[in-house]
């Protein structure tokens, strides 16, 4: 193995296509050479969500062109990749199985080593790609389809502290758009609108807040906001644009304060091991939400911990920091190959019980 490592990413897992270049030379910092990114949101808009079957069409379609052109990008050919680095698991499992396969082809007809990576595990070592920040740090895995509390010990070494025993917070900005008519991805819709409203007017539940730990839950949140448009409605024959914009800001500071607050809790726990350096990190799309930034930065301010969030083409899914988990792992002596099999479930901490239960294909989170 040399000192110079160049690996490409495969990125699969929901409704983005990417593939991207990384390169490492021994432990400086590391190099995105290019990060291809197809989105899918024109083909689902009509759907109000995700539909699986036509995101793994698309990945099937749309792999080789962002492979082709990531190494374009990047001004380097198949000769000079070092190992293949892809998203095994944990996603809508026709995506994942894309993605995998496109790899295994590529590794196989070219003789590159296989990494199979953890999609959480790619965006918990985001920090370490961007700031290079050391461990241990707390890790707000905030995302989509995923909501966690990690203390990151090393490349693969993960604790979990608590995460949503139901709805990710990106699934319920996702159906309270859909509640009120907005486009989707509901992230970016709801907090556009909630900018011209009031966060006070309507005095939505804070869930768990009352009970001890760091788990969090989002679904009766989304049931409040529900029951309460549900009203204006009745009263009103309809909702203005004044109504929803208010509705948005209340949900929106619902979430930011029990994010918060839970976050406290977290930093606690992890402040008790004494890190050198104590730092929070957030990654995944919720990150780009400002409201819910500016609270997370408050109370690290009041915890005297550091505060750092990847740049927003960084938080949502990519391939970048696919291979450069691939790439961690690939150092430390690991890869696959030609039976890696594609995981629609991967927790990171495997000592801790399942926040959503399990089933034959292991534990959901």
């Amino acid at each position: 193995m040399t000192d110079t490592l160049t690996l490409l990413g495969i990125e699969s897992s929901c409704d983005d296509t990417s593939a991207a270049v990384v390169r490492q030379a021994g432990e400086a910092a590391p190099e995105i050479l290019s990060n291809v990114v197809y989105g899918q949101t024109e083909l689902h808009a009509a759907f109000g969500g995700v539909v699986p079957e036509i995101a793994a069409r698309a990945h099937a379609e749309k792999l080789d062109l962002a492979v082709e052109e990531a190494l374009s990008q990047a001004g380097i050919g198949f000769s000079d990749v070092d190992a293949i680095a892809v998203t095994a698991g944990p996603g809508l499992i026709g995506g994942v199985i894309s993605g995998v396969m496109c790899a295994k082809g590529l590794s196989a007809g070219l003789g590159i080593p296989l990494v199979g990576v953890n999609h959480l595990a790619g965006h918990a070592l985001t920090p370490r790609l961007t700031d290079q920040i050391a461990f241990p740090y707390l890790m707000l895995l905030v995302s989509g389809g995923h909501c966690q509390f990690l203390i990151a010990h090393g490349p693969e070494e993960f604790t979990r502290l608590g995460g949503t025993i139901d709805d990710a917070p990106g699934e319920a900005f996702d159906k309270t758009a859909r509640l009120l008519g907005l486009p989707q991805p509901g992230g970016p819709s709801v907090e556009a609108e909630a900018k011209s409203g009031n966060p006070k007017r309507f005095a939505f539940p804070r869930p768990l807040l009352d009970r001890p730990g760091c788990d969090l839950s989002f679904s009766g949140l989304k049931t409040a906001l529900l029951r309460a448009r549900d009203a204006i409605v009745a009263e009103k024959g309809g909702l203005t644009r004044q109504d929803r914009a208010d509705l948005c800001a209340s949900f929106q500071a619902a979430v930011a304060d029990v994010l918060a607050k839970k976050t406290a809790r977290a930093l606690e726990t992890y402040l008790a091991e004494n890190p050198e350096t104590p730092i929070l990190a957030v990654a995944g799309g919720v990150a780009a939400n400002q409201t819910i930034r500016g609270a997370l930065e408050t109370v690290c301010a009041d915890h005297a911990v550091d505060f750092t969030a990847p740049p927003l083409a960084l938080c949502t899914d990519n391939a970048a920091m696919i291979a450069y988990a691939g790439l961690a792992r690939f150092k430390a002596g690991h890869q696959d190959d030609m039976s890696l099999v594609a995981r629609p479930r991967w927790p990171l901490d495997k000592k801790a019980p399942a926040l959503l239960g399990g089933g034959k294909k292991g534990a959901k989170a």
